[in-house]
């Protein structure tokens, strides 16, 4: 909820000594627009002015005295040091209830240390990034979470001119408005009966498009709210973190194709942070898990995939994305990471497998069909899962309406017994 006073606080992070009129031109912006600004400077040199939070302060909050933060050896460790304390800064902020969006302007180093403390934050809350690198990959900043970014076209340098000037202020007015408008969301009362389903989180590809629709048709039907994750490496890192922090009441991961990039080490779906089909054995809540889009790795344009990958069977998901066959002894390495962190789960889970193909391309006739080398994963997979966890082989492919159907049912049936224990319980 909003601090009591009523005033919607907007932090500017910027490195003051090189960007600070532009964070003035910003904060200037935000307070036109019914924002309070507070300036927080994440720099290590010596601005011209004073600000809400002087950097003495960050790298405080960040466990170091300045002195010692510009005494590091490496530049890199010096903005890690800033950020951690930035982001204690923000945290302490929002614990608050006095923080309803961050709005950070910087180069390649300013980001850096601002997209280490936005990070941290939750996702909803308003955060953005001004940056001459929003024109590149963005992932190293963003990581998974819902972070605006928007390329300042000129380096911020110098005062707000003619060209950074309007990006400076669209970004001020954007993120004015978002923050103004999430606090507006969160008074508002909710409509008469309104009840918040429960959440079950739904992985997916264009390869088990079929499947996923389908499997969030009947999920939705029987009462949940399904969310779909793409298996694109920041959604699934997302997905993990959003189940640790307890949003959903189960995950059905028909589409786990980031394991097989993360213990490859290869490809452009990844996780941001390993860790995937970790979060909700952690949490104890129910897992479906099926094998989909497990048996390829995807890779950027057809230039950028690895020697070792060329030659093998390939399909052309679109002109810039192609899909890799893994091999039978590669795919029995991604079964026994997937046995070990099942395993490890403290709720119900299951595995059931689509015995006609994996994906798409995977089926019969399809380039990449293999299913030998699909056998694969699953007998490392049967060999090192614990007992407890069923694993169902079905002769049919993933995108089968009856395979998402029995995934769907195998889900509710594991929702249904923990509803029905927690009455016996509270009986």
């Amino acid at each position: 909820m909003p601090e009591p006073s009523g005033e919607c606080v907007v932090a500017v992070l910027a490195t003051m000594d090189t960007k600070g009129p532009e964070a003035a031109f910003a904060a200037e912006t935000l307070r036109g627009a019914g924002t309070v600004p507070w300036l927080v400077d994440v720099g290590t040199g010596r601005p011209a002015g004073e600000y809400d939070v002087p950097n003495e302060a960050v790298a405080r909050a960040g466990g170091m005295e300045l002195a010692a933060v510009r005494a590091l050896p490496s530049r890199d460790q010096m903005m890690t040091a800033m950020g951690r304390g930035a982001a204690a800064v923000l945290a302490q902020r929002l614990r608050g209830g006095a923080l309803h969006g961050v709005l950070a302007l910087g180069g390649n180093q300013g980001a850096a240390i601002a997209a280490l403390a936005l990070r941290d934050l939750p996702f909803g809350l308003p955060k953005a990034i001004v940056t001459t690198m929003a024109s590149g990959n963005v992932r190293p900043y963003v990581g998974c979470k819902d972070i605006f970014t928007l390329f300042s076209v000129a380096d911020l340098a110098g005062g707000p001119n003619r060209v950074t000037a309007p990006v400076l202020r669209n970004a001020a007015l954007a993120l004015a408005g978002m923050a103004l408008g999430a606090g507006a969301a969160r008074s508002a009362p909710r409509e008469a009966g309104g009840v918040r389903r429960e959440a079950v989180a739904v992985t997916a590809l264009g390869n088990t498009h079929p499947a996923v629709s389908r499997a969030m048709e009947r999920l939705a039907a029987a009462g949940y709210e399904p969310i779909a994750f793409h298996a694109s490496g920041a959604c699934g890192s997302a997905m993990e973190e959003l189940a640790e922090a307890g949003e959903f009441a189960a995950v059905l991961d028909l589409t786990p194709h980031e394991l097989s990039e993360e213990v490859m080490g290869d490809g452009a779906y990844a996780p941001v942070r390993p860790g995937r089909m970790t979060a909700a054995g952690r949490r104890g809540i129910p897992q479906v898990v099926a094998t989909g889009g497990m048996e390829y790795l995807c890779f950027g344009p057809p230039e950028t995939v690895p020697a070792k990958y060329r030659g093998r069977p390939c399909a052309m998901h679109n002109p810039v994305n192609p899909n890799i066959r893994l091999t039978a002894a590669e795919l029995a390495r991604v079964g026994r990471v997937m046995a070990e962190r099942l395993s490890a789960a403290r709720g119900p889970a299951a595995v059931l497998v689509p015995l006609r193909g994996w994906s798409e391309y995977g089926g019969p006739g399809g380039p990449l069909h293999d299913p030998e080398a699909d056998a694969a994963l699953v007998r490392a997979l049967a060999e090192h899962l614990d007992p407890r966890i069923p694993v169902r082989r079905l002769d049919l492919h993933i995108n089968d309406p009856a395979f998402a159907d029995a995934c769907v049912d195998a889900l509710l049936a594991m929702l249904a017994a923990r509803t029905e224990a927690k009455g016996l319980r509270t009986e």
